[in-house]
């Protein structure tokens, strides 16, 4: 699954049929403190929008080392960029790699970290992918992608999301997280803040530094199902403010804007001349009625000022696939284009194919996918009922994908044998992956809630 900041350190789930067959809940709690502290167990896990610091001139240290090997041995100069250094490390990505360095020691390991669906692609679509190879059509394709399937992507638009595009305001490209970024880039300048309520998924405060901009973290809470308060989000904008990031479903917290709050937040965009709006609609298809979904371009006046980002790899199981889209005003999404062609150039010919084979499986994917809903909605019912069940754990019930934003705060503070003091999600989950009573759980951790919500800590 994918990984999350901001609100409450919670932790984040996303269970397989498997797993939920291998997992047994037996854990205790007792409330020691008062104060609020949040992790969250979540199959796409989310690192919180992170606090800026403040700059500083300081004397420049060049680290240096000595070439190895051959002669005329020279020093390497070790500096990075300073974009780089701003970008934090995925901390899920840690967690992977711990349970991995296990499961190759030959531990079991049940992974609740990674933000994919536990199906294979369906035939249709993996037959496809198939075709094009066996047919010679491994080429390079247009940049912005195939017009067959950018055509397919428009009428799909139309006709799910009630938004009307040419194929020449659509660009694909390898993965909706690389759509994300040329968008972020395309459209922010440095200084510029990029607003997004937390919890989010990890990568969206890194996005915006890597494009010079400033991540501003809106919270929000587990009482209000993780919706962010229109208020507040019109106390937060400024004039440097530029870009809205919405993810509805939401990764990591599962959480739905209904179609009033959306309205509400239009409303508040129409005044803001320099906001563009960010709507990730990448778990639109895994819905859990009565929630249903509405696309921010829909809405009066903000199809202009909207860029609609959505994939492949979570409705239809093609995550290795590696294929996402975006939808706006044919001058950003040119701007995209433009990125896009000095860094990666066209997606896979082959992934293009697989994909335009999934748009033809009928609406919203037809019964392949809706079969897939109901098995996560099996899965999201089971966890629920279990983790609330458990004294002093708190959830939030998700509306759509399949994350599960839990609050385990009541277990921050404990001291256990032969691991140390539980002071935080991080720790939380290293705990449980590696010695809670021989059930390893590799998790995601919204971490970005330690630091964006210290007065919950």
């Amino acid at each position: 699954m994918a990984a999350s900041a901001g609100a409450p350190s919670d932790i984040l789930f996303s269970l397989s049929r498997a797993h939920l067959k291998q997992l047994s809940l037996g854990f205790s709690c007792s409330i020691t403190s008062s104060a609020s502290k949040f992790v969250s167990f979540a199959s796409n896990f989310s690192l919180r929008g992170v606090v800026n610091t403040k700059e500083f001139k300081s004397p420049r240290l060049t680290p240096m080392v000595k070439a190895q090997g051959g002669p005329g041995q020279m020093d390497v100069d070790l500096t990075l960029s300073p974009r780089v250094n701003a970008v934090k490390p995925s901390k899920t990505l840690a967690i992977i790699d711990q349970a991995t360095a296990l499961l190759k020691a030959g531990v079991p390991v049940i992974s609740l970290a990674i933000g994919e669906p536990d199906f294979d692609t369906p035939s249709a679509i993996a037959d496809a992918g198939i075709k094009a190879i066996l047919k010679g059509y491994t080429r390079y394709t247009p940049n912005a992608g195939t017009l067959e399937l950018r055509t397919a992507i428009c009428q799909k638009l139309k006709e799910e999301n009630g938004i009307s595009y040419t194929p020449d305001q659509i660009v694909v490209s390898n993965g909706a997280k690389q759509s994300i970024l040329q968008a972020v880039l395309a459209v922010c300048s440095p200084g510029d803040e990029v607003i997004i309520p937390a919890p989010c998924w990890v990568s969206y405060p890194e996005m915006a530094r890597l494009a010079d901009a400033t991540p501003v973290i809106v919270p929000t809470s587990i009482s209000e199902n993780f919706l962010m308060d229109h208020k507040l989000l019109e106390a937060t904008l400024t004039e440097k403010s530029r870009l809205l990031i919405l993810c509805s479903p939401s990764n990591p917290s599962g959480s739905v804007y209904p179609k009033k709050l959306l309205e509400q937040i239009a409303a508040i965009v129409a005044k803001h001349p320099r906001l563009l709006v960010l709507s990730d609609e990448t778990y639109k298809h895994i819905m859990y009625a009565p929630a249903t979904h509405t696309s921010f371009a829909s809405l009066p006046g903000m199809w202009e000022r909207t860029l609609t980002i959505n994939g492949f790899s979570k409705a239809f199981a093609m995550t290795g696939w590696r294929l996402g889209y975006i939808a706006g005003l044919k001058h950003f999404v040119s701007a995209c284009a433009k990125i896009q062609s000095q860094l990666t150039s066209g997606a896979s010919s082959i992934a293009q194919e697989a994909a335009f084979a999934a748009l033809s499986m009928g609406y919203a994917g037809g019964e392949t996918v809706a079969t897939m809903v109901k098995d996560f909605r099996e899965q999201v019912d089971f966890l629920v009922k279990s983790f609330g069940e458990l004294e002093g754990v708190k959830i939030s019930e998700p509306q759509g994908a399949f994350h599960i934003f839990i609050d385990f705060s009541c277990y921050y503070g404990a001291e256990v044998k032969g691991f140390g003091v539980i002071d935080g999600s991080e720790s939380l989950c290293r705990y449980l992956l590696d010695l809670a009573q021989g059930l390893h759980l590799a998790m995601t951790l919204a971490s970005a809630s330690l630091t964006l919500l210290p007065s919950r800590l």
